[in-house]
């Protein structure tokens, strides 16, 4: 088949697509002799659609994916979708109040029909957008977090860390959102800086600050750092009476080291049912916990006259009694705070006690490396040890923190969707209470007992994903037989056998703690393996301006979709990756699109060219290289073949296409394809068009395997099945012939198109290199001719060639500098001028401040203009 003129994208995408899913080149196999490779691709929440960052991990790990496979790997990239219950459980909830009405009134049974409906269409919509990425994966092993096998695995884990008294059901404070009607965790808690107002009120012989008065009805712990010395005189347990909101209290004196001297007045009351500061110091001096507000934002009777009140509502009137009976002391209306968030669902976090289910990370009862340790030193050690390596390593400080400071991690959820706790209760007509924990449901009804009822809350959506790399390689159907164990079960499983330990987990850094820390936590301890080797974190793709795309903004939102569509895939795969670095935001724009749409045609033009040449004469055989410019090219390819595989080994994606993308714009298309139209070799030429394609597919998967199926037959059926060649041998001295013949090439170009001079010729006086490669030269640097000649003095001679001129008499090139000088003299005084008027204290003052930006800009670029003026000055000297 002949190319077209231009490729367009959507004309062959999707049949080249169906063509690799129907040959199976990216279904692994276990029992495979080659060494296995695994990604576990992250499941995308089924919320909707795909966004750009999804589109990022897409190709980086397609890129990975590929790159194993052409390194002769057996290649496991398995996909799955995350059933996101708490965002989907949003979405869910919001759609039944745009309606009237709110899953209590339809129910649980109804209200899950229709979630599993949504995320149906989600995941439908969100696999087709994969492929459409180019995405490579396995579908044959298509897993989903509430798969029947999963959804085991998790009851597994769950009965195992209870058992070993790492999962236990407490009164604890936990972060519950009154909007949805859930708990949290920490990590989803997103903080939002307010600006609010700051009430200071007397409180005995103290002043307190607070910017929640209807919280402190029951404040009756007044707290001091014990090296204080303004209040050395009150001893840790002293008791007072202080008039507060519903009149006397009596006050106890708290002393701990948690209070910050230095903030305020350095004491302060303490509300221990509604912040998390403050039960852990209610916990350390076993002081009394009341609750003030109850789940839905609302006050209880301990607030008196103000008992139902919504605490917005309460916060004025509350600040006007305590005004009234003269205890307000200051008011700050410009208090700037941080609000706690629900980054899911928005609402306002209120926290509360609640009798939940908690994991222990505390508890030295998981065996790793033969000695008992807690969840949290296992994950301290893993990092440490070096048994993952986090890339960049900047990131091991933030793990750190994080790690160093983890609590105990509340995973009991009130919603409907997810995986259902597997604790059941029952009563006893005698009033006695039975619990249990099981993988499956209880079974026996004995007498006098009630029917066994499961607990209603659900896991946290992290809990599942925790187990994502392991759960998603057991054997699916031996999952189904429970007269296995869960280690039967893995030895028997032959994906976990021959894939875990995964090679790589590549991910955004900003779920480092929400899953990739969850990840090691959860799979250490259920399989006594690391989950993976690597962790590579990228960044996030922000709009052109660097503010994060929000719906809040619509035009800041880039749809994928709209991308490939008008640009095609490769474009926005190769766009996306071309300034790509681990742990680095990136700023989106199209115009990084266009130029990557220019490199999909040079690919296209170059295989037409090519194609073009040999017509009927394909040539299979090994090329040999013949002359300079052949040696230099195969030289080139191998350094490019050799630093490319070498970046992708160790992450470095857009070194490995920056270096791709300069051997065949540069290399390849600028100087060997031109300089191979004098005398074509070939075979060669065949050779490099095969091997830019197999170099350039993980980048470019759609136009390379394009051009592919359009090859003779014998060059093998697919690309995408194709193992990296073999480099030819080349003779490099003969090779660095060619790279002078380049700078005569580039120094002739140069003056001659500054001195707009056409049909120049290329005078030598017996030199070898000229006269054996002079049509060449000729033809490279847009010369007529390239001949010998009696030396002539008067003419523009070339730099580092005493005996090779240019029949341009020098006198021209004088003249030429001299009016860059001039040029270069106006140029200074128009910066002189600009830097003037900005050094003007009476302009900077009362100039509009557009025009002191245009004046700024205006500076900027005659600085540039001036740096170009001096270095073209600079080559003709």
């Amino acid at each position: 088949m002949k190319l077209p003129k231009q490729y367009e994208a959507k004309l062959y995408e999707a049949d080249i697509y169906a063509l690799w899913e129907k040959s199976g080149v990216f279904t692994a196999d276990p029992s495979s002799q080659k060494k296995h490779y695994a990604i576990s691709m992250p499941p995308p929440n089924e919320t909707g659609t795909l966004s750009l960052g999804h589109a990022l991990f897409i190709t980086l790990q397609d890129i990975l994916i590929r790159h194993a496979r052409q390194q002769g790997k057996d290649a496991l990239w398995l996909p799955g979708t995350d059933h996101a219950a708490l965002p989907v459980n949003a979405i869910i909830e919001r759609q039944l109040m745009e309606e009237g009405t709110n899953k209590h009134a339809i129910g649980r049974e109804e209200f899950l029909r229709r979630t599993r409906t949504f995320v149906g269409n989600s995941r439908d919509t969100m696999l087709k957008q994969m492929r459409i990425m180019g995405a490579s994966a396995d579908w044959t092993r298509l897993r989903y977090t509430l798969d029947d096998a999963l959804n085991r695995c998790v009851n597994e884990t769950f009965v195992k860390m209870y058992n070993d008294g790492l999962i236990y059901r407490g009164n604890r404070i936990v972060n519950w959102d009154p909007q949805l009607e859930t708990n949290v965790s920490d990590d989803e808690v997103m903080y939002v800086e307010e600006k609010g107002t700051f009430y200071t009120f007397r409180y005995g012989p103290f002043e307190i600050g607070t910017a929640r008065p209807e919280t402190k009805f029951r404040d009756k712990y007044v707290v001091m750092h014990p090296q204080d010395k303004r209040y050395a005189q009150y001893k840790h347990g002293d008791t007072l009476e202080v008039e507060w909101i519903n009149g006397p209290i009596i006050a106890t004196i708290i002393k701990d080291e948690a209070v910050d001297p230095k903030f305020g007045t350095g004491v302060m009351t303490i509300t221990p049912a509604h912040s998390l500061v403050d039960f852990d110091i209610a916990e350390r001096h076993n002081l009394d916990k009341e609750q003030i507000i109850d789940l839905h934002g609302n006050l209880l009777p301990i607030a008196g006259e103000f008992a139902g009140m919504s605490i917005d509502k309460a916060r004025s009137q509350i600040v006007k009694k305590l005004t009234e009976k003269g205890l307000l002391v200051n008011v700050d209306n410009k208090y700037v705070h941080h609000v706690a968030i629900n980054e899911r669902g928005r609402g306002v976090i209120e926290p509360q006690i609640r009798l939940q289910w908690f994991v222990d990370v505390n508890k030295p009862v998981v065996m790793w490396k033969g000695e008992n340790q807690s969840l949290k030193t296992v994950l301290q050690h893993v990092i440490r040890d070096e048994d993952i390596n986090l890339i960049p390593k900047r990131f091991e400080k933030v793990y750190f923190n994080w790690i160093d400071n983890l609590r105990d991690w509340c995973i009991s959820r009130q919603i409907w969707w997810g995986h259902r706790i597997p604790v059941w209760y029952r009563t006893n007509t005698d009033g006695r209470e039975e619990t249990y924990v099981g993988v499956q449901p209880p079974t026996d009804k004995n007498e006098g007992w009630h029917e066994w009822k499961q607990d209603p809350d659900t896991l946290d959506t992290w809990f599942s994903s925790a187990l994502w790399t392991w759960s998603t390689l057991i054997d699916q159907d031996l999952a189904a037989d429970y007269t296995l164990s869960l280690s039967e079960l893995l030895k028997r499983s032959p994906d976990f056998q021959a894939y875990h330990p995964t090679n790589v987990m590549e991910t955004g850094w900003d779920i480092l703690f929400f899953w990739v820390a969850r990840m090691v936590l959860a799979t250490t301890y259920m399989t006594g393996q690391i989950p993976f080797k690597d962790v590579y974190l990228h960044g996030l793709i922000r709009a052109e301006d660097g503010k994060k795309m929000s719906k809040s903004r619509p035009e800041s939102i880039i749809e994928p979709q709209e991308i490939i569509d008008h640009y095609g895939a490769d474009a926005l795969r190769m766009a996306l990756i071309m300034n790509v670095s681990p742990g680095n935001d990136q700023n989106w724009g199209r115009g990084k699109v266009e130029a990557n749409r220019n490199f999909c045609n040079k690919i296209w033009n170059i295989a037409r060219y090519i194609e073009t040449v040999l017509g009927n004469r394909w040539s299979t055989t090994t090329p040999i290289p013949t002359t300079p410019a052949d040696h230099w090219i195969v030289y080139q390819l191998a350094l490019a073949q050799q630093g490319i595989n070498k970046d992708l080994d160790n992450y470095k994606f857009s070194e490995a296409y920056a270096k791709l993308y300069r051997f065949i714009w540069n290399d390849l298309a600028d100087w060997y394809i031109e300089a191979s139209k004098v005398s074509p070799n070939r075979p060669l030429l065949a050779h490099l068009l095969q091997s830019i394609l197999v170099l350039a597919h993980p980048f470019a998967p759609f136009v390379t395997e394009t051009i592919w199926q359009t090859l003779p037959p014998g060059t093998n059926s697919l690309l995408a099945a194709q193992v990296l060649h073999k480099p030819l041998k080349a003779d490099k001295d003969k090779g660095v012939l060619f790279e002078k013949i380049q700078k005569i090439v580039v120094e002739a170009r140069l003056i001659t198109k500054s001195l707009n001079v056409r049909n120049a010729k290329l005078h030598h006086k017996n030199d070898p290199l000229l006269a054996a490669h002079g049509s060449v030269i000729a033809h490279l640097a847009h010369l007529e001719s390239v001949t010998p000649s009696e030396e002539a003095f008067e003419y523009i001679h070339l730099t580092g060639h005493e005996h090779v001129w240019l029949n341009i008499p020098k006198a021209k090139g004088y003249t030429f500098v001299r009016e860059l000088q001039v040029k270069q003299t106006e140029q200074e005084k128009v910066i002189q001028n600009l830097e003037n008027r900005l050094a003007n204290k009476a302009y900077m003052e009362h100039a509009p401040n557009n025009i002191i930006e245009e004046t700024k800009k205006q500076l900027s670029e005659a600085r540039i203009t001036l740096e170009s003026i001096k270095a073209e000055v600079n080559r003709f000297s």
